[in-house]
Protein backbone atom coordinates (compact mmCIF):
# COMPACT_ATOMS: atom_id res chain seq x y z
CA UNK A 1 0.00 0.00 0.00
CA UNK A 2 1.14 3.44 -1.10
CA UNK A 3 2.04 6.24 1.60
CA UNK A 4 -0.54 9.42 1.19
CA UNK A 5 0.53 12.17 -0.66
CA UNK A 6 -1.23 15.81 -1.55
CA UNK A 7 -4.53 16.28 -2.00
CA UNK A 8 -6.87 13.17 0.02
CA UNK A 9 -8.99 11.24 -2.41
CA UNK A 10 -12.72 12.69 -3.32
CA UNK A 11 -15.35 9.74 -2.86
CA UNK A 12 -18.86 9.51 -4.22
CA UNK A 13 -20.66 6.18 -1.83
CA UNK A 14 -23.75 4.92 -4.21
CA UNK A 15 -25.68 3.15 -1.76
CA UNK A 16 -28.35 -0.02 -2.70
CA UNK A 17 -30.62 1.08 0.34
CA UNK A 18 -32.47 -2.01 -0.22
CA UNK A 19 -29.35 -4.22 0.31
CA UNK A 20 -28.57 -6.28 3.52
CA UNK A 21 -31.58 -4.30 5.27
CA UNK A 22 -29.99 -1.80 7.76
CA UNK A 23 -26.64 -2.88 6.69
CA UNK A 24 -25.50 -0.32 4.44
CA UNK A 25 -25.88 2.46 7.06
CA UNK A 26 -24.32 0.54 9.63
CA UNK A 27 -21.08 0.42 7.35
CA UNK A 28 -21.07 3.07 5.68
CA UNK A 29 -21.86 5.87 8.69
CA UNK A 30 -18.31 5.02 10.71
CA UNK A 31 -16.51 4.44 7.58
CA UNK A 32 -17.30 7.66 5.82
CA UNK A 33 -16.16 9.77 9.41
CA UNK A 34 -12.97 7.86 9.51
CA UNK A 35 -12.62 8.98 5.69
CA UNK A 36 -14.08 12.65 6.52
CA UNK A 37 -11.37 12.65 9.61
CA UNK A 38 -8.73 11.79 7.35
CA UNK A 39 -9.38 15.09 5.33
CA UNK A 40 -11.23 13.17 2.34
CA UNK A 41 -14.60 14.59 0.78
CA UNK A 42 -17.46 12.23 0.61
CA UNK A 43 -20.81 12.31 -0.46
CA UNK A 44 -23.15 10.28 -0.60
CA UNK A 45 -25.76 9.17 -3.36
CA UNK A 46 -28.94 6.98 -2.75
CA UNK A 47 -30.04 5.03 -5.75
CA UNK A 48 -33.47 4.20 -7.29
CA UNK A 49 -32.15 1.55 -8.64
CA UNK A 50 -29.08 -0.59 -10.81
CA UNK A 51 -29.66 1.48 -13.84
CA UNK A 52 -29.91 4.54 -11.73
CA UNK A 53 -26.64 3.54 -9.59
CA UNK A 54 -24.63 3.15 -12.75
CA UNK A 55 -25.79 6.87 -13.79
CA UNK A 56 -24.38 7.76 -10.66
CA UNK A 57 -21.24 5.76 -10.99
CA UNK A 58 -20.63 7.69 -14.61
CA UNK A 59 -21.25 10.99 -13.12
CA UNK A 60 -18.88 10.33 -10.03
CA UNK A 61 -15.94 8.76 -12.09
CA UNK A 62 -16.59 11.81 -14.90
CA UNK A 63 -15.99 14.42 -11.99
CA UNK A 64 -12.57 12.71 -11.25
CA UNK A 65 -14.08 10.85 -7.71
CA UNK A 66 -13.32 7.58 -6.65
CA UNK A 67 -16.76 5.58 -6.65
CA UNK A 68 -17.78 3.61 -4.13
CA UNK A 69 -20.02 0.71 -4.27
CA UNK A 70 -22.09 0.56 -0.90
CA UNK A 71 -24.10 -2.98 -1.27
CA UNK A 72 -23.97 -6.29 -2.00
CA UNK A 73 -22.98 -7.98 -5.40
CA UNK A 74 -25.53 -6.63 -7.47
CA UNK A 75 -25.11 -3.18 -6.75
CA UNK A 76 -20.52 -3.84 -6.64
CA UNK A 77 -21.50 -5.67 -9.86
CA UNK A 78 -23.75 -2.83 -11.88
CA UNK A 79 -21.47 0.07 -10.79
CA UNK A 80 -18.44 -1.90 -11.92
CA UNK A 81 -19.87 -2.87 -14.98
CA UNK A 82 -20.56 0.99 -15.70
CA UNK A 83 -16.58 2.08 -15.03
CA UNK A 84 -15.36 -0.86 -16.90
CA UNK A 85 -13.23 0.23 -19.70
CA UNK A 86 -12.76 3.93 -18.18
CA UNK A 87 -9.85 5.20 -15.73
CA UNK A 88 -12.29 5.80 -12.95
CA UNK A 89 -11.03 4.19 -10.00
CA UNK A 90 -13.84 2.05 -7.85
CA UNK A 91 -14.06 1.11 -3.96
CA UNK A 92 -15.86 -1.54 -2.60
CA UNK A 93 -18.03 -1.16 0.57
CA UNK A 94 -19.35 -5.09 1.25
CA UNK A 95 -22.94 -4.36 2.82
CA UNK A 96 -24.87 -6.68 0.90
CA UNK A 97 -26.58 -10.60 1.59
CA UNK A 98 -23.42 -11.85 -0.82
CA UNK A 99 -20.32 -9.76 -0.86
CA UNK A 100 -18.96 -12.30 -3.01
CA UNK A 101 -16.64 -9.89 -4.91
CA UNK A 102 -14.95 -8.55 -1.95
CA UNK A 103 -14.70 -12.06 -0.60
CA UNK A 104 -12.51 -12.71 -3.86
CA UNK A 105 -10.69 -9.20 -3.21
CA UNK A 106 -9.61 -9.52 -0.09
CA UNK A 107 -11.92 -6.32 0.97
CA UNK A 108 -12.28 -6.00 4.47
CA UNK A 109 -15.92 -5.24 5.64
CA UNK A 110 -14.62 -3.54 8.94
CA UNK A 111 -14.54 0.30 8.35
CA UNK A 112 -11.50 0.38 10.87
CA UNK A 113 -9.81 -1.84 8.52
CA UNK A 114 -11.59 -0.76 4.84
CA UNK A 115 -10.48 3.08 5.56
CA UNK A 116 -6.96 2.89 4.89
CA UNK A 117 -7.06 0.89 2.02
CA UNK A 118 -9.91 3.07 0.74
CA UNK A 119 -7.69 6.38 1.57
CA UNK A 120 -3.81 5.11 0.74
CA UNK A 121 -4.43 2.03 -1.23
CA UNK A 122 -3.09 1.89 -5.00
CA UNK A 123 -5.47 0.73 -7.82
CA UNK A 124 -5.43 -2.49 -9.12
CA UNK A 125 -6.27 -3.51 -12.40
CA UNK A 126 -8.89 -6.58 -12.25
CA UNK A 127 -10.75 -8.36 -14.84
CA UNK A 128 -14.80 -7.22 -15.82
CA UNK A 129 -16.87 -9.91 -17.77
CA UNK A 130 -19.37 -9.19 -20.81
CA UNK A 131 -22.54 -11.02 -20.25
CA UNK A 132 -24.66 -10.07 -23.79
CA UNK A 133 -23.40 -6.71 -24.21
CA UNK A 134 -23.72 -5.76 -20.50
CA UNK A 135 -20.17 -5.53 -18.22
CA UNK A 136 -20.34 -7.46 -15.10
CA UNK A 137 -17.70 -8.59 -12.67
CA UNK A 138 -18.17 -11.66 -10.54
CA UNK A 139 -19.90 -14.80 -12.86
CA UNK A 140 -22.05 -15.42 -14.95
CA UNK A 141 -24.34 -18.65 -14.20
CA UNK A 142 -27.24 -20.70 -15.64
CA UNK A 143 -29.14 -23.82 -14.21
CA UNK A 144 -30.12 -24.86 -11.15
CA UNK A 145 -28.03 -22.10 -9.50
CA UNK A 146 -29.57 -19.47 -10.87
CA UNK A 147 -33.29 -21.10 -10.21
CA UNK A 148 -31.69 -20.83 -6.41
CA UNK A 149 -30.95 -17.22 -7.14
CA UNK A 150 -34.43 -16.63 -8.37
CA UNK A 151 -35.53 -18.11 -4.73
CA UNK A 152 -33.06 -16.06 -2.71
CA UNK A 153 -34.37 -12.66 -4.41
CA UNK A 154 -37.79 -13.36 -3.33
CA UNK A 155 -37.01 -14.49 0.32
CA UNK A 156 -38.89 -11.70 2.79
CA UNK A 157 -37.72 -13.75 6.02
CA UNK A 158 -34.43 -14.99 5.82
CA UNK A 159 -30.57 -13.42 4.64
CA UNK A 160 -27.51 -14.48 3.71
CA UNK A 161 -26.09 -17.91 3.12
CA UNK A 162 -29.54 -18.94 4.96
CA UNK A 163 -31.65 -17.63 2.21
CA UNK A 164 -29.27 -18.73 -0.70
CA UNK A 165 -29.42 -22.12 0.81
CA UNK A 166 -33.15 -22.63 1.22
CA UNK A 167 -33.91 -21.19 -2.25
CA UNK A 168 -30.95 -23.75 -3.71
CA UNK A 169 -33.02 -26.23 -1.88
CA UNK A 170 -36.55 -25.69 -3.56
CA UNK A 171 -35.00 -25.43 -6.56
CA UNK A 172 -33.07 -28.83 -6.37
CA UNK A 173 -36.39 -30.21 -5.38
CA UNK A 174 -37.81 -29.52 -8.41
CA UNK A 175 -34.89 -29.62 -10.92
CA UNK A 176 -34.71 -31.49 -14.24
CA UNK A 177 -31.56 -31.95 -15.98
CA UNK A 178 -31.04 -29.72 -18.80
CA UNK A 179 -29.07 -30.47 -21.94
CA UNK A 180 -26.51 -27.50 -22.19
CA UNK A 181 -24.14 -26.80 -25.20
CA UNK A 182 -21.22 -25.04 -23.99
CA UNK A 183 -18.32 -23.31 -26.11
CA UNK A 184 -15.41 -22.17 -24.90
CA UNK A 185 -13.41 -20.39 -27.43
CA UNK A 186 -14.57 -22.06 -30.19
CA UNK A 187 -15.12 -25.82 -28.65
CA UNK A 188 -18.14 -26.87 -28.22
CA UNK A 189 -18.73 -29.76 -25.25
CA UNK A 190 -22.28 -30.84 -24.95
CA UNK A 191 -23.14 -31.93 -21.12
CA UNK A 192 -26.75 -32.44 -18.99
CA UNK A 193 -27.20 -31.48 -15.65
CA UNK A 194 -27.16 -28.89 -13.45
CA UNK A 195 -25.39 -26.30 -13.89
CA UNK A 196 -22.49 -24.08 -16.01
CA UNK A 197 -21.43 -21.05 -14.80
CA UNK A 198 -18.55 -19.08 -16.09
CA UNK A 199 -16.70 -18.08 -13.16
CA UNK A 200 -13.63 -14.72 -13.21
CA UNK A 201 -14.66 -14.38 -9.12
CA UNK A 202 -14.42 -17.86 -7.66
CA UNK A 203 -17.05 -17.21 -4.70
CA UNK A 204 -20.84 -16.86 -5.78
CA UNK A 205 -24.38 -17.73 -3.47
CA UNK A 206 -23.48 -16.12 -0.67
CA UNK A 207 -19.88 -17.61 0.50
CA UNK A 208 -19.85 -20.73 -2.09
CA UNK A 209 -15.91 -21.54 -3.63
CA UNK A 210 -17.88 -22.38 -6.67
CA UNK A 211 -14.22 -21.95 -8.60
CA UNK A 212 -11.37 -22.02 -6.63
CA UNK A 213 -9.13 -21.93 -9.04
CA UNK A 214 -10.29 -18.58 -10.47
CA UNK A 215 -8.40 -15.30 -10.77
CA UNK A 216 -9.90 -11.86 -11.41
CA UNK A 217 -6.32 -11.29 -12.90
CA UNK A 218 -5.63 -13.54 -15.69
CA UNK A 219 -7.54 -12.97 -18.49
CA UNK A 220 -9.18 -16.24 -18.11
CA UNK A 221 -12.86 -17.11 -16.94
CA UNK A 222 -13.37 -20.63 -15.13
CA UNK A 223 -15.99 -22.48 -16.47
CA UNK A 224 -17.43 -25.14 -14.15
CA UNK A 225 -19.82 -27.34 -14.90
CA UNK A 226 -21.98 -30.09 -12.71
CA UNK A 227 -22.99 -33.00 -14.68
CA UNK A 228 -25.87 -35.36 -14.04
CA UNK A 229 -25.67 -36.91 -10.60
CA UNK A 230 -27.77 -38.56 -8.40
CA UNK A 231 -29.76 -35.61 -6.09
CA UNK A 232 -28.06 -37.10 -3.05
CA UNK A 233 -24.92 -36.93 -4.66
CA UNK A 234 -25.99 -33.55 -5.60
CA UNK A 235 -26.45 -31.92 -2.03
CA UNK A 236 -22.94 -33.57 -1.20
CA UNK A 237 -21.76 -31.24 -3.80
CA UNK A 238 -23.22 -28.24 -1.88
CA UNK A 239 -21.75 -28.84 0.78
CA UNK A 240 -18.24 -28.94 -0.61
CA UNK A 241 -18.57 -25.95 -2.08
CA UNK A 242 -18.12 -23.83 1.17
CA UNK A 243 -14.12 -24.93 0.82
CA UNK A 244 -13.72 -26.02 -3.21
CA UNK A 245 -13.96 -29.78 -2.34
CA UNK A 246 -16.38 -30.32 -4.97
CA UNK A 247 -14.27 -29.77 -7.74
CA UNK A 248 -12.46 -33.26 -7.07
CA UNK A 249 -15.42 -35.24 -7.83
CA UNK A 250 -15.80 -37.09 -11.65
CA UNK A 251 -19.34 -35.03 -12.29
CA UNK A 252 -17.52 -32.19 -12.22
CA UNK A 253 -15.80 -30.49 -14.60
CA UNK A 254 -13.53 -27.44 -14.92
CA UNK A 255 -12.72 -25.75 -18.10
CA UNK A 256 -11.07 -22.42 -18.82
CA UNK A 257 -11.28 -20.03 -21.86
CA UNK A 258 -11.54 -16.07 -23.08
CA UNK A 259 -15.33 -16.70 -24.14
CA UNK A 260 -18.07 -18.92 -23.02
CA UNK A 261 -20.95 -19.40 -24.60
CA UNK A 262 -23.80 -20.96 -22.72
CA UNK A 263 -27.01 -22.10 -24.37
CA UNK A 264 -29.95 -25.04 -23.65
CA UNK A 265 -29.37 -28.26 -26.71
CA UNK A 266 -31.16 -31.33 -27.85
CA UNK A 267 -34.69 -32.22 -26.07
CA UNK A 268 -34.39 -29.11 -23.18
CA UNK A 269 -34.11 -26.89 -26.60
CA UNK A 270 -36.66 -28.97 -28.75
CA UNK A 271 -39.04 -28.86 -25.94
CA UNK A 272 -38.85 -24.71 -25.40
CA UNK A 273 -37.55 -25.49 -22.27
CA UNK A 274 -36.08 -21.15 -21.15
CA UNK A 275 -33.70 -20.98 -18.20
CA UNK A 276 -32.86 -17.78 -16.80
CA UNK A 277 -29.18 -16.63 -16.24
CA UNK A 278 -27.64 -15.10 -13.38
CA UNK A 279 -24.91 -12.20 -13.22
CA UNK A 280 -23.45 -11.05 -9.79
CA UNK A 281 -26.45 -12.04 -7.78
CA UNK A 282 -28.96 -10.80 -10.23
CA UNK A 283 -30.96 -12.19 -13.52
CA UNK A 284 -30.63 -10.58 -16.46
CA UNK A 285 -32.89 -12.77 -18.68
CA UNK A 286 -33.07 -16.40 -20.22
CA UNK A 287 -30.30 -18.47 -22.03
CA UNK A 288 -28.30 -17.94 -24.54
CA UNK A 289 -25.44 -16.26 -23.03
CA UNK A 290 -22.10 -15.33 -24.08
CA UNK A 291 -19.50 -13.99 -21.94
CA UNK A 292 -16.05 -12.42 -22.55
CA UNK A 293 -13.59 -11.47 -20.06
CA UNK A 294 -12.55 -8.09 -20.43
CA UNK A 295 -8.86 -8.31 -18.93
CA UNK A 296 -7.95 -5.67 -17.28
CA UNK A 297 -10.85 -3.13 -17.58
CA UNK A 298 -11.53 -2.06 -13.93
CA UNK A 299 -9.45 -0.09 -11.96
CA UNK A 300 -10.31 -0.76 -8.03
CA UNK A 301 -8.64 -0.16 -4.29
CA UNK A 302 -8.43 -3.78 -3.10
CA UNK A 303 -5.28 -5.48 -1.78
CA UNK A 304 -2.30 -6.93 -3.65
CA UNK A 305 -2.93 -10.18 -4.78
CA UNK A 306 -0.75 -12.73 -2.17
CA UNK A 307 2.65 -14.22 -4.44
CA UNK A 308 2.89 -17.92 -3.82
CA UNK A 309 6.56 -18.55 -3.09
Amino acid sequence: MEARRGTPRAFTAIVNPAAGGSAPARTLIPLARLLRAAGADVAVEYSRGLEHAAALARAAAGAGRVVLGVGGDGMVGRVGGALAGTDAVLGVVPAGRGNDFARQLGVPSDPERLAPLLLDGAPRAVDAIEANGTAVLGSVYAGVDAVANRNANRARVLRGSAAYYAGALRAIATWRPADYRVTVDGAEHLRQGYTVVAANSGYYGSGKHIAPGARVDDGLLDVVLIRRAPRTLFFAVMRELEDGAHVRRPEVEVLRGREVRIELAGPSAASGRRLPYGADGELPGVLPVTARVLPGALRMLAPAPVTAL
